[in-house]
């Protein structure tokens, strides 16, 4: 095998991996190390298959690359940049990376979860059983990121997750804060984050005060509906009056009786955490049973701009979180692009607009290599996992560090709201408009009441 060529590895449509190339033979994980060290030095000599194996990880095997996330189905957005992220992570990785003074190939294999929690649990058991990762990269809210993290951390792989606020990643695997977990790390932005995020917003603004609440049963909206962790004391605390209907289950047809309550409050905000299609269908509803909110702020739906053209006029003014944008002032510790070149080289590459998961997807491999770097012995899935509890890395998404809180395992990165406008070369432009919580990332805009 030549070290210096790595595995080419495309997206399927069913979620699995085609590999072409030199290095495409399996090579030893954690679990089957431990499981030759089980056999005994006798059944070595006696000529087990697996000393072979054994003699080509030590002489340099292919480091692999597990990535998840949601590809197709109604989170695809967030899997929308993947296919960019991978073509450039294989030109990044084309003679390989350094680890100890030698060069190891690289090679990706990448899985759709297919935006449920069942599939991205298969496929990441796939990927750490049948594959062998070194270690798992996950993105894309928690129906991805949790079962995925979950099985990486039974199996002792060495897990980063991210594109879940840190709560329901936590929380909603069972995490304990004296604890923590011992191979899943996780870098985004808090519950605490987005709430600062959007109350700035509507303070600027002048309205009565009053929100709808559109919160699914799943493990966001659950997590931002929380009457302890999540809007509703803090609104409280702030003057806000949250009418909040309760949950409803994703891909809802109907939103009738969400928007009559909203009218009879006379909510002229509505705020809520919920997929493009249910954003799509509320949205249009409303329009046309005459609900009229002066504000408008939503998270996952309205990040997208595939999400703002499918709602054509109804999309101008909307709100909601930017976790990155072009004008982020960071920069990739891998090609040294700009947030504003990255996106640039996106739109060039896809002739889309660029969109907000361009940022972490990369940030999720910058942090790879650079864990592969520090690993003092890449044959270890602990010595791996150490590494990546050490992180201190300056991404384009900005500074990656474990071990400051808020819990451990979760490293914050930073948040600020944005307001779809008007655009120059596009329908839609994302105007950042509230940066009290990173003042780093400038303003472009301010927030406008929707006409």
């Amino acid at each position: 095998m030549k070290q210096n060529d790595a595995k080419d590895v495309s997206i399927d449509e069913q979620g699995g991996t085609e590999a072409t190339g030199p290095g495409s033979e399996v090579m030893l994980a954690s679990e089957r190390r431990r499981q030759v060290l089980k056999l005994g030095a006798g059944a070595l000599i006696a000529g087990s298959p697996m000393l072979s194996g054994l003699a080509r990880a030590a002489s340099g095997r292919t480091l692999k690359i597990g990535y998840v996330s949601p590809q197709t189905g109604p989170l695809a957005p967030f899997g929308e940049a993947d296919r960019f992220t991978i073509q450039q992570m294989q030109a990044v990785f084309k003679n390989g990376i350094s680890v100890g003074g030698k060069m190891m190939p690289v090679s990706i294999l990448v899985k759709d979860s297919q935006s449920t929690p069942n599939r991205a649990g298969e496929v990441a058991s796939d990927l750490i059983l049948r594959d062998k990762v070194d270690i798992m990269l996950v993105s894309g809210t928690p129906e991805t990121a949790n079962p995925v993290s979950d099985a990486c951390e039974l199996n002792e792989v060495p897990c980063v997750s991210t594109v879940v606020p840190w709560q329901p990643w936590f929380f909603g695997r069972k995490g304990d804060p004296k604890t923590g977990f011992k191979f899943t790390y996780h870098f985004f932005w808090g519950l605490e984050d987005v709430i600062g995020v959007y109350t700035g917003m509507w303070q600027s603004v002048q309205t009565n005060k009053v929100v709808g609440g559109l919160f699914p049963n799943d493990g966001d909206g659950n997590a931002w509906g929380d009457p302890k962790l999540g809007f509703p004391p803090v609104l409280a605390q702030k003057g806000f009056t949250l009418k909040d209907t309760g949950r409803f289950q994703s891909m809802t047809q109907d939103f009738s009786s969400q928007i009559a309550a909203f009218k009879q409050a006379n909510a002229e905000i509505i705020t809520g955490v919920v997929i493009p299609p249910d954003a799509k269908n509320f949205l249009v509803q409303a329009k046309q049973q005459g609900l009229k909110p002066k504000v408008v702020s939503i998270g996952k739906a309205l990040l997208f701009p595939s999400t703002l053209e499918a709602l054509g006029d109804v999309g101008e003014g909307l709100s909601t979180e930017v976790w990155w944008s072009p004008v982020h002032p960071f920069k990739s510790s891998l090609t040294g692009q700009s947030a504003h070149q990255l996106a640039d080289d996106y739109e060039k590459t896809t002739g889309k607009q660029w969109t907000q998961p361009i940022g972490f997807a990369h940030a999720l491999f910058e942090i790879a290599v650079d864990v592969f770097k520090r690993t003092q012995d890449v044959e270890s899935n602990t010595s791996i996992r150490d590494a990546l509890a050490a992180t201190k890395l300056d991404t384009v998404v900005g500074n990656v560090s474990w071990g400051k809180g808020p819990v451990p395992n979760v490293a914050k990165t930073p948040l600020v709201g944005g307001q779809w406008v008007k655009g120059q070369k596009r329908r839609f432009d994302l105007a950042i408009v509230n940066n009290q919580l990173a003042p780093s990332i400038p303003l472009t805009g301010p927030l406008k009441l929707l006409s």
